[in-house]
């Protein structure tokens, strides 16, 4: 099954960081990809844990009865423009699945010895804290990793691992690592139609250039 990686929709509630508008897709878009998923052969993931989570995409998929794993940055819950504490409470009684995105948004394989505490143990801890569930799912900043990368989130109890497809180069027989294909500015009704019916597999990062 192909999984899709959401970051933001609609408009922003905050100042964007450079390139982070590249991830952004408008209300309609995230409707008609809504559409494609539920049609089968795909599911959806959000990083970052922006306020749409709760606030656009949460309602849309209980209405439509799907499924989603949501993965905010630690240590940005409750700033302008993510998700608070009462989101992260609402996404898990709405049945969605919160993990961690780690403390903030960086490269774990440049990571010193404090990033790899404060990434894979302060930040989950943190979002068990304020979701009141367990949290042992983990999506990458960037989507990258290495073997050391691996080896951390093997020690943190990690039992998922999201990574962005073209990622994996070394690791790919990896089982806790999952590949995902990010959702960007220009997606297209056809072309994640396309991907849902293609194989889940370690390929290069999909890139549609057309609007809905």
């Amino acid at each position: 099954m192909t999984t899709f990686a959401v970051h933001g929709i609609g408009r922003p509630r905050r100042a964007l960081d450079p390139g982070e508008d590249e991830r952004w897709i408008t209300v309609e878009q995230f409707d008609a990809l809504l559409d494609v998923v539920a049609r089968g052969g795909a599911q959806l993931t959000f990083d970052d844990g922006n306020s749409s989570d709760v606030e656009i995409a949460l309602p849309r998929l209980v209405d439509r009865g799907l499924y989603a794993e949501f993965f905010p940055l630690a240590g940005r819950v409750g700033e302008r423009g993510y998700v608070d504490q009462d989101g992260l409470r609402q996404l898990v009684e709405a049945g969605m699945h919160v993990g961690s995105h780690g403390w903030d948004r960086h490269d774990w394989r440049l990571d010193s010895p404090f990033a790899v505490r404060r990434d894979l143990d302060e930040a989950p801890r943190l979002l068990e804290q304020l979701s009141g569930t367990p949290v042992r799912r983990y999506s990458l900043p960037e989507g990258r990793f290495d073997r050391r990368v691996l080896r951390h989130l093997r020690d943190a109890g990690a039992t998922r691992v999201y990574a962005n497809v073209g990622g994996a180069r070394g690791v790919r027989a990896a089982t806790l690592v999952r590949p995902r294909t990010e959702i960007r500015w220009d997606v297209n009704t056809r072309w994640a139609e396309a991907v849902s019916r293609r194989p889940r597999r370690w390929a290069g990062r999909w890139t549609p250039r057309s609007s809905w």
